[in-house]
């Protein structure tokens, strides 16, 4: 099994909380969230805790996504929506109307390895608009302030910025994602300077069976892997066993160019 995870969730008046527990063959058994939100009767409300970053089309657990992988392959650098490679500890601030929602992080993240004395506090906005009928918009832009580069004591700072758009049409639901992100520091691995987008079209065909076709890019660029191209076609059929099990088999076809003379790499 790839993962295990027993979820938590308390409910009292305004104040809500979840804790996630999950088991990972990586990992073992870990304390993926643990948060609570406290909201008032005007719409705004404040959590504080271990929680998932607001960016990103794909949600946070592998339950949430239609397909089994996620579009983007290679670490957590387009991938921040995922919470079992991404997560962070702080407080977040929200405020809701009928039609937009508004969340502002201050954290520290997990995947700030640099621990040291000057190291800064990360912030993420993220703004969701749902004033048209069956459309969903997303926009966040994330800011990590990572303290030194211990090796030539430069400071270190990384950005992410997210637009996504989800509209259900029927029984299809269409989605679509840009983002691009940034880091200075070469020593954090193939995180670099990315930029991606992924298209996807999920349909129900009866109430039992639908089916997901999936089509990604990203494009690397760090010295590394300078002008590493990935582009990733997935189709996923699904099936409803129960009303609260479902099968998701995946055809994943990925296609890996470097532009710095290498071969090019294929593989399913």
């Amino acid at each position: 099994l790839d993962e295990v995870e027993l979820n938590f969730l308390l409910n009292a008046g305004n104040v809500s909380g979840e804790i996630h527990i999950d088991d990972t063959s990586n990992e073992g058994l870990n304390i993926e969230q643990a948060h609570f939100t406290y909201t008032l009767d005007n719409g705004l409300s404040v959590t504080f805790g271990r929680y998932g970053s607001k960016l990103g089309l794909e949600g946070e657990d592998p339950a949430g996504i239609y397909t089994f992988s996620r579009a983007y392959e290679g670490g957590a650098a387009a991938n921040y929506g995922d919470v079992d490679s991404f997560s962070m500890e702080g407080i977040a601030l929200g405020y809701a109307t009928d039609s937009l929602s508004f969340n502002l992080s201050l954290d520290q993240s997990e995947v700030d390895n640099l621990k040291n004395d000057n190291e800064g506090l990360n912030y993420e906005l993220a703004v969701s608009y749902t004033g048209i009928d069956n459309l969903v918009a997303n926009i966040g832009y994330r800011v990590n302030q990572e303290g030194d580069d211990l090796s030539n004591s430069a400071d270190i700072e990384s950005t992410h910025l997210n637009v996504n758009a989800s509209y259900t049409l029927g029984k299809a639901l269409i989605a679509a994602e840009w983002q691009e992100a940034s880091n200075d520091n070469i020593n954090l691995g193939a995180n670099g300077d990315v930029e991606a987008y992924q298209i996807l079209v999920d349909y129900d065909f009866s109430d039992k069976l639908g089916g997901t076709v999936r089509y990604s890019e990203q494009d690397l660029d760090d010295d590394s892997n300078s002008g590493l191209e990935v582009s990733k076609f997935t189709v996923a059929p699904n099936y409803a066993i129960t009303s609260s099990l479902g099968l998701i088999v995946e055809y994943s076809a990925v296609d890996v160019d470097t532009a710095v003379g290498a071969a090019s790499e294929d593989y399913d």
